[in-house]
């Protein structure tokens, strides 16, 4: 592995626009006395400027996080210059705000939406279907957050219940990355190859995944992504597929503090070496796994495993009952046989999730194979 650049835990990464202070909202409006009464007796905002003096038409207000410039519309014989702006603000008790009003319209035409600041979880209901996704075609790549490279592995996303990436940096150093956290159920980040460093709320110092080591990410810890490289590779799994990504500009990392027993939302951090693991006997006869250690933090809620033969070439046709069967071909070969689909031969990069009741087998194993195998719960339920 190539020796990883250390940078300062404290130092930022440089990016566009780190000059910038604060940001703020234009909304048009004419005339402004009605609308400023608006924002600051029914909605709470101040004013933090107001001019020209001897007759006010622009102000600049904030509150609950937002800041508002309220000024002229260009086209003052347009009677309701607002109507298309909207603003939402997140309440603890929405009802409470305006007598159970969730939508309010200010004088200028500006609907304001009353929502809930800390929304509960959303699981779309389980729609499981017969997955398998071929790692051929370089134009399934495309760029997503903090330039890194992603590839849809569970197209289809199982009606919204499950998110999979194959995600990639292809130049080695710094990840334009910032401290931030996730609203999920579930998620993991498997490192396929290279390295990346990366660092996690109350979980010591930064640290180095390598090809085979696994981290578990419970509900809302703080992290953050330092530097890769290697050519780095990772599998990542989430539930919901449809889930917020927010920044935290205000806890710095790392905390000072190693807590691996912490409760993020009924979960605990994990992270696995993988060149520490012992293998044990799979579910299926004549297979060997690796335990992740996800299965025993979540308390049973999903198991992950790296299995692979151990004098077998084949598995048993067998169904199962689980919520989530997924398998991503780490090295090898082998071929997924499915109870009224052709066979189909699997290589490295390819993947299958495969939905409760259908018989299905890998056959055809070759010696090198070695499958992630995720699934949801723990122990899977199987005929």
């Amino acid at each position: 592995m190539a020796e990883p650049v250390v940078t300062p835990a404290d130092q930022p990464l440089e990016r566009p626009g780190a000059g910038v202070r604060d940001a703020l909202v234009v909304v048009p409006c004419r005339p402004l006395q009605p609308t400023l009464e608006f924002f600051t007796k029914r909605l709470g905002f101040r004013v933090d400027a107001i001019f020209p003096a001897d007759s006010p038409a622009t102000a600049e207000l904030s509150g609950h996080g937002l800041t508002l410039r309220l000024e002229p519309c260009a086209d003052p014989a347009d009677g309701t210059p607002g109507a298309h702006i909207v603003l939402r603000l997140r309440c603890d008790d929405p009802a409470a705000i305006a007598g159970g009003e969730t939508e309010l319209v200010a004088p200028n035409g500006t609907r304001v939406q009353l929502v809930d600041a800390d929304p509960a979880l959303v699981l779309p209901p389980v729609q499981q279907s017969l997955v398998v996704a071929r790692m051929r075609d370089d134009a399934a790549w495309g760029v997503g957050r903090a330039g890194m490279e992603y590839r849809d592995i569970i197209p289809g996303r199982q009606g919204g219940r499950f998110i999979g990436s194959h995600i990639r940096i292809t130049t080695d150093g710094l990840v334009p990355d910032y401290v931030h956290y996730h609203k999920v159920r579930f998620q993991m980040i498997y490192c396929h190859k290279g390295w990346v460093r990366l660092v996690y709320e109350d979980q010591g110092e930064p640290f180095v995944l390598e090809a085979g080591d696994c981290v578990l990410q419970p509900p809302e810890i703080r992290h953050r992504v330092l530097e890769s490289g290697g050519g780095l590779e990772v599998i990542e799994l989430g539930c919901p597929a449809e889930h917020e990504t927010l920044a935290d500009h205000s806890m710095p990392l790392p905390t000072g503090a190693f807590d691996p027993d912490k409760d993020f939302g009924g979960q605990r951090f994990v992270r696995h070496d993988a060149s520490e693991a012992a293998w044990h006997p799979w579910r299926f006869e004549g297979f060997e796994y690796r335990d992740i250690g996800i299965g025993a933090a979540t308390d049973g809620l999903a198991g992950v495993r790296v299995a692979r033969p151990a004098g077998a070439d084949h598995t048993p046709p067998s169904a199962h009952d689980a919520e989530f069967v997924f398998a991503f071909v780490l090295h090898g070969s082998c071929t997924l046989v499915c109870e009224g689909h052709d066979p189909v031969e699997l290589r490295d990069g390819d993947t299958v999730v495969v939905p409760a009741g259908l018989v299905h087998s890998f056959t055809d194993c070759s010696a090198d194979l070695e499958l992630l195998d995720v699934t949801l719960p723990e122990l899977v339920p199987t005929r």
